[in-house]
């Protein structure tokens, strides 16, 4: 598991894989949560689901793409981060966090 940030802004990023496959799972925040589900094939377009009111896609997509891309092979990235009534800046530093995650990939 690798982890970035701090306190309710830390999160974290766990890697299984499944044959070739890969499987990312992200949680952080206050309360970990399934909020999205990602799944990339190389050459393809990412297939997003999105539940309502959730934007945790726009930090799985980017971790789903860039295991995709290095390890040639299906991944799925699910997960979510919540912070009760977060604030833009807040927001902005779990996205932040996030990409330093995807940098360890």
């Amino acid at each position: 598991m690798i982890t970035s940030g701090n306190g309710k802004y830390e999160v974290w990023l766990k890697q299984m894989k499944i044959g070739d496959d890969r499987i990312y799972i992200l949680g952080g925040g206050e309360k970990s949560h399934i909020g999205s589900v990602v799944i990339c094939e190389p050459n393809k377009s990412p297939n997003v689901i999105r539940l309502e009111g959730h934007y945790d896609d726009v930090v799985l997509e980017p971790i789903a793409k860039a295991a995709c891309k290095k390890f040639n092979t299906k991944v799925v990235a699910i997960g979510g981060v919540h912070i009760d009534k977060a604030s833009k800046e807040e927001i902005d530093k779990i996205v932040e966090n996030c990409k330093e995650l995807v940098e360890c990939i």
